[in-house]
């Protein structure tokens, strides 16, 4: 029993020091946690509505391929805007076959379009001025002309009109309204060729 009572006079309690900074190292971990934990629940909320604007309201895109040179290169990354508001010359994706492809608005609904042998374009008999296109091209083409855009579509044609598949090819044809995801709204990659396109 003695050796009881000296076992526990060698005890030795924490100093009112020790507890103060173990309690300040306490309140420390639950502050970090708290923060971090609010921290990532943020990101989490931005990465989710980051997400949202992108699918719904600003799709993000890159360019494959050169049917739209010189105004896009391939490669680019580029912003869309969900809008059914196209105009002739307008730049927009829509889905063909399983796939996205770019390009631009020559005619609207009821417009008539024919284009001649060297590849001028002519929208309701005015020649269409087309500083985008650096050298003119039938190019693939197999629909008569004059052709009228039907009722719900748009005529498309990409820039790099030699090779270029698009409206003037029978197997594209026209190109629905609900086919149409948006018009490009500016490029922003690279950055030294960031641009507002539309």
């Amino acid at each position: 029993m003695k050796k009881d009572i000296e076992k526990k006079e060698n005890v030795s309690f924490p100093s009112v020091d020790q507890l103060k900074k173990e309690l300040k190292r306490e309140k420390y971990k639950r502050r970090f946690r708290r923060v971090l934990r609010s921290t990532v629940n943020g990101l989490i909320v931005v990465a989710a509505i980051a997400a949202l604007i992108a699918t719904l309201v600003l799709p993000v895109l890159q360019i494959a391929g050169t049917s739209m040179e010189p105004s896009l290169e391939d490669g680019d990354i580029v912003v869309l805007v969900k809008t059914d508001n196209l105009k002739t010359g307008d730049l927009c994706a829509f889905y063909y076959s399983n796939k996205i492809l770019i390009k631009r608005v020559i005619g609207v609904p009821g417009d008539y379009i024919w284009i001649d042998k060297e590849g001028t374009v002519f929208v309701n008999n005015t020649e269409l001025i087309e500083p985008y296109v650096s050298e003119k091209s039938l190019g693939e083409c197999d629909i008569e002309f004059p052709y009228q855009v039907t009722e719900n579509n748009y005529f498309m044609m990409g820039d790099h009109r030699e090779t270029s598949i698009d409206s003037r090819s029978s197997v594209i044809g026209c190109i629905a309204e609900d086919q149409i995801i948006g018009k490009i709204l500016c490029r922003v990659w690279p950055l030294s060729e960031l641009e507002w396109i539309a």
